[in-house]
C-alpha cells in the first residue's frame, strides 16, 4: 500500500498544483479589475461583472495554454524514455496525460461559460447606460464617445441608444470571435463524448481539428479592445478619486478635472498561448516528416473475427514493448490517423499491428486489404509513442490484463519475455517468464504466435491477487490493463487493497493504457 499512496498523492498534489494556480489567477485578476483605479469608470458602467468576466478570461488562457501539451506525443515520449530526472512515480504521471487533458478542457468550459455570463451582463449594463438620459455618471461616461474629445475618450461601446447588442456581438472583433469560439468550444467538447469517441471515431477526429479555429478565435478575441480603462496620464491629471464626484463639472473652462482619456486593453491571449502554440506546431511538423517515411508491407494475415495483422518495415524505425503508432490509409482518408498498438517483439526483423473491423475507417481498410488490389494500399505510419507498458519489465512479477481487441499490447511483450528466454537475457528482472515455453501443443496464439496459447475469460480478481500475493510476498507486482474504466477501477482497487503497508512487502502498482 506504501507505494500506492506515494504514487495518488502525487497525483492529488499536481492536481491540487492546478486547481491553486486557477484559483490564484482568478482571484488575482477579479481583485486586480474590482479595486483598480484604472478602471473606476468602467466599473461605473459595469460592476463586478467587470471582474469576473477578467478573472475568467484569464483561467481560460492559462488553461488553453496548458490544453495543447497533454497531447504532445513526441514530448511525452522524450520524458519518458530520455529525461533521467523523469522515473518511477514522475514517470507514471505522464500515463495521466489524457485524463488532464480531459480535465483542463471541463475547466475551459467552466470559465467560457463564467466568462460568457459575465459579459452579457456587460452588454446589458453598456446598452442601459447608453439609453439613461438621468444625468448620472455612468450615463455620461457612455456619450463621451460623441463629445468629440479625440480617439481615446470613448468608454462605452454602444455608441448610440439605437445600436443593439446584437448588433454589437456580429460586429466587433470581441463579439465575433467570442461567438466562434464558444460554437467551436461546444462542437468538440460534444463530439468527445464517450459515446461519440467510441462509435464514430471519424466525427471525433474531424470535429476535434476545430482547435485549430477555437486557437486563431482566442488569439485575436482581445485586439478589439472593447473592455477598456483609463490611460496613465488621464489618471494623473484627473484621477477618479478628485475628480468623479465632480463629473458635471468637467465641461466649465476652470476645472481642474478634465474628461477621463480611455485605452483599450492590450490582448493578453497571444502570451499565454504562443509557446505551447509553437511547440505543438513543431510537433505537427515532425510528425509529417515521419510519416512520409516509405513503409514496405511484408506479410498481409487476415484472421478470423475480420481481424487484419500488417506485418512492415520502415527504414530507422525503432520500438519497444508496449508501443503504439498511428496508422493512415491515404486511399480511404487523408486526414484521419488512427491508433494501433504494436503486437510485435522489438527482437523481430519486423513491426505489426493487429486491426480489428470497429468503424467505417477499419472496415474499408480490411476491405481493401482483403479485395488484394494489386498494388496493395500505400500506409503511413507515425511514430512509435511510448505508454505505460514499457515499464513492464522493470517489475519482478508482471499481471498483463486485456479485454477484447485490448490483449494487443500485451502481444508485443509476451513474444519479447520469449525471446529474452531463449537467449537468457540475465537483465531481465520479471521471474515468471519460464511458462511462456511450457505446455505448449500444435496449435499457436491468435495474437502472439506463441505456442502459449493466451486463456480468455474473466478471472476472479480477489482469488487471483490473493494467490500472487501468497506467491511472492515480497515482489514488486505491476498490473498493466488495457480496457474499459470499470475493468480499471476494479484492478485499482485491488492493486490499493492487496498491497502491503509494510514497502518491503508485495506491493501492486497499477498501470492503464490510454490513447
Amino acid at each position: 500500500m506504501g507505494n500506492w499512496v506515494v504514487n495518488h498523492w502525487f497525483s492529488v498534489l499536481f492536481l491540487a498544483t492546478w486547481l491553486g494556480l486557477n484559483v490564484f489567477l482568478f482571484v488575482h485578476a477579479f481583485l486586480s479589475y474590482e479595486k483598480a483605479d484604472k478602471y473606476y469608470y468602467t466599473r461605473e458602467i459595469l460592476g463586478s461583472a467587470l471582474a469576473w468576466a477578467r478573472a475568467s478570461a484569464r483561467c481560460l488562457n492559462f488553461n488553453s495554454m496548458l490544453i495543447l501539451l497533454p497531447v504532445c506525443r513526441n514530448l511525452l515520449s522524450f520524458l519518458r524514455g530520455t529525461c533521467s530526472f523523469c522515473r518511477c512515480t514522475l514517470r507514471k504521471q505522464l500515463d495521466h496525460n489524457l485524463t488532464f487533458h480531459k480535465l483542463v478542457a471541463y475547466m475551459i468550459c467552466l470559465h467560457t461559460a463564467i466568462h460568457i455570463i459575465a459579459h452579457l451582463f456587460n452588454f446589458e449594463h453598456y446598452s442601459r447606460s447608453r439609453q439613461d438620459t438621468d444625468g448620472s455618471l455612468a450615463s455620461i461616461l457612455s456619450t463621451l464617445s460623441h463629445q468629440e474629445k479625440g480617439e481615446g475618450s470613448w468608454l462605452n461601446p454602444i455608441q448610440s441608444p439605437n445600436m443593439t447588442v446584437e448588433y454589437l456581438t456580429f460586429t466587433s472583433i470581441a463579439g465575433l470571435t467570442g461567438v466562434i469560439i464558444t460554437i467551436a468550444l461546444v462542437l468538440m467538447v460534444t463530439s468527445a463524448m464517450e459515446f461519440i469517441r467510441r462509435s464514430y471515431f471519424e466525427v471525433f477526429w474531424y470535429t476535434h481539428h476545430i482547435f485549430i479555429i477555437y486557437f486563431i478565435g482566442l488569439g485575436i478575441h482581445g485586439i478589439g479592445g472593447i473592455v477598456r480603462g483609463q490611460t496613465e496620464d488621464s489618471l494623473n491629471e484627473s484621477h477618479p478619486h478628485r475628480c468623479a464626484e465632480s463629473f458635471k463639472h468637467w465641461d466649465d473652462h476652470d476645472s481642474h478635472c478634465k474628461h477621463p482619456r480611455f485605452e483599450g486593453l492590450p490582448a493578453e491571449s497571444c502570451k499565454w498561448i504562443l509557446a505551447p502554440g509553437v511547440l505543438y506546431i513543431f510537433e505537427r511538423i515532425l510528425r509529417f516528416y515521419r510519416s512520409q517515411q516509405k513503409v514496405v508491407i511484408t506479410k498481409v494475415v487476415m484472421h478470423p473475427s475480420k481481424v487484419l495483422e500488417l506485418q512492415m518495415n520502415k527504414r530507422g524505425f525503432s520500438v519497444e514493448v508496449g508501443q503504439y503508432i498511428f496508422v493512415n490509409c491515404p486511399s480511404i482518408s487523408y486526414l484521419e490517423w488512427h491508433p494501433f498498438t504494436l503486437t510485435s517483439a522489438p527482437e523481430e526483423d519486423f513491426f505489426s499491428i493487429h486491426i480489428r473491423a470497429a468503424g467505417d475507417w477499419t472496415e474499408n481498410l480490411i476491405r481493401a486489404f482483403e479485395q488484394q488490389q494489386s498494388p496493395i494500399p500505400r500506409i503511413e505510419v507515425d511514430g512509435p509513442f511510448g505508454t505505460v507498458s514499457e515499464d513492464v519489465f522493470q517489475y519482478e512479477v508482471a499481471v498483463l490484463v486485456g479485454a477484447g481487441i485490448g490483449v494487443t499490447p500485451f502481444a508485443s511483450i509476451l513474444k519479447s519475455i520469449w525471446y529474452k528466454f531463449q537467449r537468457e537475457d540475465h537483465n531481465l528482472k520479471t521471474q515468471t517468464a519460464g511458462h511462456a515455453a511450457l505446455n505448449f501443443d500444435k496449435a499457436t496464439d491468435i495474437l502472439t504466435g506463441l505456442k502459449q496459447k493466451t486463456s480468455f475469460g474473466r478471472p476472479m480478481w480477489d482469488n487471483e491477487f490473493s494467490t500472487i500475493a501468497n506467491a511472492h510476498p515480497r515482489s514488486v507486482v505491476g498490473v498493466f490493463l488495457c480496457g474499459p474504466q470499470t475493468l480499471a477501477k476494479s484492478l485499482s482497487k485491488r492493486c490499493h487493497q492487496y498491497s502491503s503497508l509494510d514497502p518491503r512487502k508485495v506491493q501492486f502498482y497499477f498501470n492503464k493504457e490510454n490513447f
